[in-house]
């Protein structure tokens, strides 16, 4: 089913698959951008998925994309997993942020090992990549398996060279195929302080960044599509250029801009 209200959604490509047809979506001050390839690339069914949950009043967003192959069916089996945790995890995002942010780290690896979760997942067919990202106060949590990818621009960092905040790690997957089954579960995870001023994140599977024809791969390049116009816009100029391009794989965009008013670390050379 999916969910449309001003602090949900939940999606998969297998409800509705977006194949020659570029949509968007805002939840509150997030953009959803959907494309689900192009038919004329041979392109006919949509694996992707995400669940958004936003709390204007409590300061935070919890933001999952997920990235499927060999059917949608891993990518439905997480978000119904995440569903039925709901108000598990909203409880704690309404704690503290110095609290929910570090007990964040033990529940959502307490999740995906469940005992029934990990049964569930050896009946699917097929695995997917998994990339959460949650935004409370003025820091970023993320938890990934596999390659889908999150980019912070902001001009501060840009000028470090710094946008790309995961690391894209191939052979990762959550289902039939399952990191959790290993005798040492493989994902990576990380915290960010923001800077002061705008911050725009930006989540994608990797039907944009493999794309032919265009250098999507390149986080710049990105960036470059959003330079003095709305989020909406950013979007839309992303999902017609792979169009244009004939991509054939799927493209799932979650994107919004979080404006910091706290002061962010800085040397102790520079502190006024």
């Amino acid at each position: 089913m999916i969910n449309y209200d001003n602090s949900e959604i939940t999606w998969v490509g297998s409800q509705k698959n977006y194949v020659d047809e570029p949509n968007i979506e805002k939840i509150n001050d997030i953009v959803v951008g959907r494309f689900g390839g192009n038919s004329s690339a041979g392109q006919y069914k949509n694996e992707d998925g995400c669940l958004i949950w936003v709390s204007d009043e409590m300061d935070w967003e919890f933001v999952m994309i997920l990235d499927a192959h060999n059917s949608a069916e891993s990518a439905e089996l997480i978000i119904k997993q995440f569903e039925q945790e709901k108000l598990r995890i909203q409880k704690v995002l309404n704690l503290s942020v110095s609290i929910a942010l570090k007990k964040m780290d033990a529940l959502i690896l307490e999740i995906f090992q469940q005992p029934k979760f990990l049964s569930n997942c050896r009946k699917v067919q097929g695995e997917t990549a998994c990339l959460i990202v949650i935004r409370k106060d003025k820091f970023l949590w993320w938890f990934s398996v596999g390659d889908c990818i999150v980019h912070l621009f902001n001009e501060e960092l840009l000028e470090m060279g710094e946008c790309q905040l995961n690391q894209r790690s191939f052979y990762e997957w959550i289902g039939q195929v399952n990191t959790f089954e290993l005798d040492v579960p493989c994902f990576s995870t990380g915290k960010k302080e923001l800077r002061q001023g705008v911050n725009h994140l930006f989540l994608t599977t990797d039907g944009l960044t493999e794309c032919p024809g265009v250098d999507f791969q390149d986080p710049l390049m990105i960036n470059k599509q959003f330079k003095d116009i709305s989020i909406e816009a950013g979007v839309w100029q992303l999902l017609k250029e792979i169009k244009q391009h004939q991509v054939r794989d799927s493209t799932t965009i979650v994107t919004w801009k979080i404006k910091v008013h706290k002061q962010a670390s800085l040397p102790s050379n520079l502190k006024s």
